[in-house]
């Protein structure tokens, strides 16, 4: 009797076991990746430099991995470096040099008259979302999200999400300036303000949140009137212009309050339009996502 109990107690032990590691020893990544990742490398979207280079398959554990990783010390043709080296999926490198050049650059020159030459960044790891117990697996497990704390600038200045979001008034028009362009390129795009785990950093990936791979998650959702049309990175005018010596003066946002701003959101900024509920001419700029709780795409 007793060495039934003892067989049948390993037997339950060893079946639980097997659940909850169930996502790890029974699931498989998602087709679309792999063909994702074929399609970009048979368009040449992707090609070695001296700056990037292909890996051996990344295959797990569980469901994690890469199928064609690519090992990268800069974007941008080699403009702008990375301060390590990354690893990433195919797709998503075309996807932040286009930012890069049609946003970044052009918001970089606008706001500060200088050209973004570094980021500080991290790519691939095998975790869950959010590195919280149970949740979905991350993006950053299959080598399809880039996260930016920071950018540097030609002059050595660097403009950090965390004390830029709400700094020096150039520091917070040029990250939202970046913030709104990175929505029409990334499927998922996270920032101050989303929840309590992006208030130090920009999460841009290509998610799939729908089968079609249409839904867009853009958070928060912010008042911001862009200077760069999205067509053409050309400046904008402005329909009411704001003399230098009044913008200059406007004061930097008040520190986060805790008690209050529990995630360093910073207040709207007044304007004549929400950007994310006005696409304007970019027709890949996502409707507003619903208002209210937490996305958790990280």
């Amino acid at each position: 009797m007793r060495r039934a109990f003892v067989a049948f107690t390993g037997l339950t032990l060893i079946v639980a076991g097997l659940v909850g590691c169930g996502r790890f020893s029974f699931e498989s990544r998602e087709a679309w990746r792999r063909q994702a990742e074929e399609a970009c490398l048979s368009a040449k979207l992707v090609q070695p430099t001296a700056y990037m280079s292909f890996a051996s398959e990344i295959d797990g554990p569980g469901t994690c991995g890469i199928t064609y990783p690519i090992r990268t010390t800069a974007f941008a043709r080699g403009d702008v470096g990375l301060t390590s080296r990354q690893t990433l999926a195919c797709p998503i490198i075309p996807e932040i040099d286009s930012w890069l050049a049609r946003t970044v650059q052009p918001a970089a020159e606008l706001y500060f008259g200088q050209r973004v030459v570094d980021l500080r960044a991290g790519s691939y790891s095998c975790r869950s979302r959010n590195h919280r117990p149970g949740a979905k697996m991350s993006e950053h497990s299959f080598g399809n999200a880039l996260d930016v704390m920071a950018f540097r600038l030609s002059d050595g200045r660097e403009i950090t999400i965390k004390s830029g979001w709400r700094g020096r008034p150039d520091e917070q028009d040029f990250l939202r300036e970046v913030f709104i362009g990175a929505c029409r390129h990334f499927t998922t795009v996270l920032g101050p303000g989303s929840d309590m785990f992006h208030y130090d950093h920009f999460h841009l990936d290509l998610a799939r949140h729908d089968p079609a791979g249409r839904r867009r998650v853009c958070r928060p959702v912010i008042k911001f009137d862009p200077r760069l049309d999205p067509g053409t990175a050309a400046v904008r005018a402005r329909p009411s212009p704001v003399p230098n010596a009044a913008r200059a003066e406007r004061p930097a946002l008040p520190a986060a309050d805790p008690a209050r701003d529990p995630f360093g959101q910073a207040p709207r900024l007044s304007s004549r339009m929400d950007p994310m509920r006005a696409p304007g001419p970019d027709a890949r700029v996502p409707a507003a996502p619903p208002r209210g709780g937490f996305f958790d795409n990280d």
